[in-house]
């Protein structure tokens, strides 16, 4: 299986990574693409910034530990994760997952888990401004619920399996 983690301040180009992870192969029936994009809106206010950081080594080796979890859950052909750092205005590309499977089941729930658990695993920590302020964002409970369902259940499977 292939694998590609980057955490980088520079765009990336979501159909090209697509591509590269498909160049040469014929076992691949679905690819999942997921791109989060940096919102104009913060707590009813216009955003003006987001800033994200990140612990160097530490983030890399957290996502790929998503990553390999995810390729014991599913049967993935490929998986790219690129996470950006640094200050990103709104309409600015955030992060994207691709999932490759040979169905789509597979590649659609992988890209999943994997958002959630970059969502509220993942250490990043994210600085939003405003034309009022700038804080550092709280985790959200919303957020951890998403991921709770892929946690195992009492009679040791995940719940969304």
């Amino acid at each position: 299986m292939t694998a590609s983690i980057r955490l980088q301040r520079e765009p990336f180009d979501a159909a090209h990574e697509a591509a590269r992870l498909l160049r040469g192969r014929t076992d691949v029936g679905a690819v999942v693409t997921f791109t989060g994009i940096c919102r104009g809106e913060e707590a009813d206010a216009p955003l003006v910034a987001m800033t994200l950081e990140h612990y160097p080594g530490m983030a890399e080796a957290e996502v790929g530990r998503h990553v390999e979890a995810a390729q014991r859950r599913w049967p993935l052909l490929g998986v790219t994760v690129i996470h950006r750092f640094g200050r990103l205005a709104p309409g600015d590309q955030i992060v994207l997952v691709v999932t490759a499977a040979a169905h789509r089941q597979d590649a659609f729930a992988a890209a999943e888990y994997l958002m959630d658990y970059l969502k509220t695993r993942a250490p990043f920590w994210k600085r939003v401004e405003t034309a009022r302020e700038a804080v550092w964002v709280e985790a959200k409970q919303s957020d951890d619920a998403l991921a709770e369902r892929w946690m195992p259940s009492p009679g040791g499977r995940a719940a969304a399996e």
